[in-house]
């Protein structure tokens, strides 16, 4: 018998089929055909949902934004993790995970796609600032951050880590980009009126341990 779904369920059992193939195969190395093949619908129905595989990853990109999103809000909700440690997990729930995390990747920062990377960017700018002031407000209640501009300094610090910490945007030697992350560090105490020091934790965050 038939089993007939409706589009909600259909369109996101294609998104789970094709984000499965792309971090197996690579995008460029999957064609629609092995979708409909592991999905086991037909061509038209798959472009009943999507016009390309392109439209496919666009939707991709789409979705795995809003549950980074939605998981950073959960982890600053959550008042029993520490004020600093909760900054840090949200910053580091961005980094785009999933099985074709590499492909997406890849994928928005072709020349081609230059479109898709600004979404992504303004995604990012537009989506974060808030979910972090939200936690600068309450270290300012707890006498850790003094600043009149909570939203403001959080927006100046997600554009720059935005920009000069993705590779595609700028080019940093390991000395470099050690260099930027301390200065990141010690301008993020200074708008946020902490404590010299307090955000040495941050290196973590970036992969690094600076004696």
């Amino acid at each position: 018998m038939r089993i007939i779904k409706n589009a909600e369920e259909r369109k996101n059992e294609i998104l789970d089929a094709a984000d499965e193939l792309f971090g197996q195969k690579g995008f460029d190395g999957t064609s629609t055909n092995d979708i409909l093949e592991k999905v086991g619908i037909a061509r038209g129905t798959l472009y009943h949902h999507f016009r390309s595989k392109e439209d496919i990853m666009d939707a991709l990109i789409e979705r795995h934004s809003a549950r980074l999103l939605g998981t950073a809000q959960n982890i600053a909700a959550d008042k029993s993790i520490p004020v600093v440690e909760r900054i840090i997990r949200v910053v580091m729930a961005l980094n785009i995970s999933g099985g074709s995390s590499k492909e997406i990747m890849e994928h928005i920062h072709r020349p081609q796609n230059a479109l898709m990377h600004q979404k992504i960017q303004k995604v990012i700018i537009n989506g974060v600032p808030p979910i972090l002031t939200e936690i600068i407000r309450e270290g300012i209640e707890q006498g850790m951050f003094n600043t009149p501009f909570p939203y403001e300094c959080m927006e100046m610090v997600v554009i720059y880590a935005n920009t000069v910490f993705d590779d595609d945007m700028v080019a940093l030697t390991e000395k470099e980009r050690l260099s930027r992350v301390l200065a990141f560090i010690c301008n993020v105490e200074r708008l946020l009126g902490a404590e010299s020091g307090s955000l040495g934790d941050v290196l973590n965050m970036f992969g690094m341990n600076h004696e």
